[in-house]
Order: structure tokens, then sequence, then C-alpha cells
């Protein structure tokens, strides 16, 4: 199965601190959670992309959280500057990949602006979560793409089974 997945959580330097969210090397996954993610990439078609680096943001860049959850979305970083039209155009590119490969699932950074499936932070900086969808996500699954996120591997695994 073709399978969209945040390039941070394959170990690219793309986070907003110029890190990444390796899966495969986070010491807060257990050894079965890292063994499933190798496995899932190894069995399935990947197609690595991060939205924010795509809609021309730099690695490192201050952090950013969505302001405004609903349109007109407003996405600013700490220091107040809008980065809303960044967030959108990678998004759409993300959509445009996935269109233009087939792709019908998606494994994204969880708590993203971008890429959160389920919780993103609260738009304070604060660190509070709020049930609610990053930007790609959101269009993604507007579009018929279903979104797991990297605490959902085992959901992910079964999807795949199902569905292939």
């Amino acid at each position: 199965m073709k399978l969209l997945v945040s390039s941070c959580l394959l170990g690219e330097d793309v986070r907003y601190d110029g890190g990444n969210s390796s899966v495969a090397f986070n010491p807060k996954f257990s050894f079965s959670s890292k063994e499933l993610f190798m496995d899932i990439l190894c069995d399935n078609e990947v197609y690595s992309l991060c939205p924010e680096v795509k809609g021309g943001l730099s690695t490192p860049r201050d952090p950013a959280e969505i302001t405004s959850v609903e349109k007109p979305f407003k996405v600013e970083t700490i220091n107040k500057e809008d980065v809303t039209i960044n967030f959108l155009l990678g998004a759409k590119k993300a959509l445009e990949l996935c269109q233009e490969e087939g792709i019908k699932v998606a494994l994204l950074k969880s708590k993203s602006p971008s890429c959160g499936n389920t919780k993103i932070y609260d738009g304070t900086f604060t660190g509070n979560l709020v049930e609610n969808q990053g930007l790609t996500a959101r269009l993604l699954s507007e579009n018929g793409i279903t979104v797991f996120n990297e605490t959902q591997l085992k959901e992910l695994e079964q999807f795949i089974r199902t569905n292939k």
C-alpha cells in the first residue's frame, strides 16, 4: 500500500527545532512499537513529506500553533508572525502528492499544527492540547485520505491489513 509519512518520523531533521521525531530511535517507544513501525515501512511504499518545509518554512524555525481553527485559519509563530499561507501551501502539496500517486493513507506527526490528527496545541504556546486537526491532516481527511499518527501504529497496521 502507498503510505504518506511525515518526514520527521522517518528521522529527517525538519522539525521546527531542527531535530526530528524518529520513531525508530525514540526512547519513548517500546521495542515492539519500533519493530511494528519498521515492519510497516518495509511492507509498504513510503512517500516522505514535511508539509511545513514544502510550504516554504526553514529548518530550524520559530514554533507555530494554530490560533484560529475555523476558516479563515490562522497559524502564528511564538513571535506572532503569520505563517498561515506556508501551512496551507504545505497542506495543498501533501494532498496533491496523495492524489497524483493514489495514496489513501497517511502516518503523520501527532500534535503538530500541520499533521496532528486528533489533538493539537491550543494556540497559546502553553503546551495545552485540544481536540482538533492540523491543517494538513484536516485537508487530507476531507479528501478521503485516512490519517493516523505515530501513537496509532496498531490501528494503522490493522487498516493496512484490512484494505490491501
